[in-house]
């Protein structure tokens, strides 16, 4: 099976949710399902349903998260010696070409990724297009509305 990249905060915190899962959810849910079937006919529980379906997805969540970190090749962005150019963990500023709007990303795994928090996926069309240069390169980003072109402003390895 091929090793999807992650960060190393990515899967502390993927490990901090299958713990909670595991450790808090998990028996809350338990003890609310042994609690609803002590209210006798489970074709009309309501409480008894939720609590199923609750554990349901609780159970689903937590074979996906170590389905996750089974595959996870866990990158320590920080352990790697600065060389300038963008590299899977990195978090690069870029500015547009045209409107000199300036932009910061990190760029992180798949599941990591969160636009709204400034990390994108490393498989995105703007971080493929970023990944091995340096600051000063311009970079064209092929979108929808046809190509964008940026400039690498700063690299941090952070």
């Amino acid at each position: 099976m091929n090793r999807v990249p992650m960060t190393t905060e990515g899967a502390d915190a993927l490990r901090a949710e299958l713990e909670n899962l595991k450790k808090v959810e998990r028996p809350a849910v338990v003890q609310a399902i042994a609690e609803a079937r002590e209210h006798g006919d489970l074709k009309e529980n309501a409480e008894y349903h939720a609590a199923r379906e609750k554990q349901g997805f609780i159970e689903g969540r937590i074979q996906e998260i170590e389905g996750k970190l089974s595959l996870a090749q866990v990158i320590d962005v920080k352990a790697i010696e600065p060389s300038g150019k963008v590299i899977f963990g990195t978090t690069v500023t870029i500015i547009h070409m045209d409107n000199d709007e300036e932009v910061t990303y990190k760029i992180v795994g798949d599941d990591e990724a969160n636009v709204k928090n400034q990390k994108i996926s490393v498989n995105s069309p703007i971080a493929r297009a970023l990944i091995g240069k340096e600051i000063g390169d311009i970079v064209v980003v092929n979108t929808p509305s046809g190509a964008v072109e940026y400039e690498i402003d700063e690299v941090k390895h952070i």
